[in-house]
């Protein structure tokens, strides 16, 4: 038996992952990430980890251990989500593209941790015909010492969440742990049988947005005094040792939420996003309009310097000439009101829009755990 479940995040993001694993019992002892702004933002959210601020293609298995100063044989799981603008319908696609070198970078630190699980998520596109030589070398990192699942494709609505979005979840068992194969029933019978709605999602976040409200103090805003429904006391749950203290005591003492950030809009697209039926598209922006009774589309990331810092487009308020601030788009993805993201408005959508929805990945390590003998 292994006496803690602790796992590893590669590629970790804001966090997406490790929170659903945190939800669901595991340790996470160490994260890894490239991009400062965003470890950093890990950082604030998981204070007991130990992080790395690193190009993981410079790592090996013996390197990763002794900078989370964690003992191989003591890690549980690996999990993370590899780079997947390579592999996305909304990129290029190129079966060359460098960022697909990492996906094969997960499993070889798998193999050289030989933890008891992996999880590895990424997007449906990966699963292309033309990904197949990508996927093979991978896997094949690790078929001598892991069992592999099936592909499990997921949709956050089908679990609680108030968007469409769909990941793959790639899992794989050591040899010696068995229960694996009930791992796949386990995460169906956890499929929510009640849907959440944007409306659902959005209640007590204050629709009416000051376009002044640029800056991160004034991104600090009151909810309604509306109580709580389902949706929001679930996704609002205190985990023991996670979330900034400051933040933590603002949302319970003042009920404040940070992210509500302003945006500029001119009286013309003011007036065109008002005009909008809810599902409409904006013939020039391309925003779409929430409904209020459906689900919010895949948030995008947008990019950053490296390929030109072009944002993404964001959906459009269901009932405001406005599009969404980064803390409805957090409840829209599943996380917390105290959680935290970077304090530009920016980087906060970049990061949400790259993140896992922590609704999803806490099924996923649910029905690990309650399925394998650890």
């Amino acid at each position: 038996m292994i006496k803690e479940l602790k796992i590893i995040d590669l590629y970790s993001g804001v966090g997406g992952l490790s929170l659903g694993g945190v939800k669901a019992g595991f340790n996470l002892v160490g994260a890894v990430e490239h991009e400062k702004r965003i470890i950093d933002s890990h950082a604030v959210n998981f204070p007991k980890s130990n992080h790395l601020c690193t190009d993981i293609s410079s790592l090996n298995g013996k390197d990763l251990s002794k900078k989370i100063k964690i003992k191989a044989i003591d890690i549980a799981g690996i999990v993370g989500g590899p780079p997947c603008q390579g592999f996305s319908t909304m990129g290029k696609r190129s079966v060359t593209d460098e960022r697909n070198l990492l996906f094969n970078k997960f499993f070889q630190i798998v193999s050289e941790i030989n933890p008891a699980f992996f999880i590895a998520e990424n997007v449906p596109g990966i699963l292309d015909e033309k990904y197949l030589k990508i996927r093979k070398k991978a896997f094949g990192i690790v078929e001598s010492n892991f069992d592999m699942l099936a592909p499990i494709k997921v949709s956050a609505n089908d679990f609680g969440a108030a968007t469409t979005r769909t990941r793959i979840f790639f899992i794989g068992i050591r040899k010696d742990i068995t229960g694996g194969d009930l791992i796949s029933d386990s995460l169906e019978k956890m499929k929510s049988k009640k849907l959440t709605f944007v409306k659902d999602a959005l209640k007590g976040l204050p629709d009416k947005i000051d376009e002044s409200w640029l800056d991160f103090a004034s991104s600090w805003q009151k909810l309604d005094s509306l109580s709580p429904n389902s949706y929001t006391k679930y996704i609002n749950e205190m985990v023991e040792g996670i979330g900034d203290l400051k933040a933590i005591k603002r949302f319970l003492n003042k009920k404040e939420v940070s992210g509500c950030f302003g945006t500029r809009h001119t009286k013309v697209v003011a007036t065109r996003y008002k005009n909008l039926n809810p599902g409409e598209q904006d013939f020039i922006s391309k925003s779409q309009k929430l409904k209020n009774n459906g689900f919010c589309p895949t948030l995008r990331a947008g990019t950053d310097s490296s390929k030109g810092s072009f944002q993404a487009v964001r959906p459009i308020h269901p009932l405001e000439s406005r599009v969404i601030t980064p803390r409805e788009a957090a409840r829209l993805q599943g996380f917390p009101d105290w959680f935290q993201f970077h304090e530009t408005k920016w980087h906060s959508f970049r990061q949400i829009g790259n993140s896992v929805c922590p609704i999803v990945s806490e099924k996923v390590f649910l029905a690990v755990r309650n399925s394998l003998k650890l």
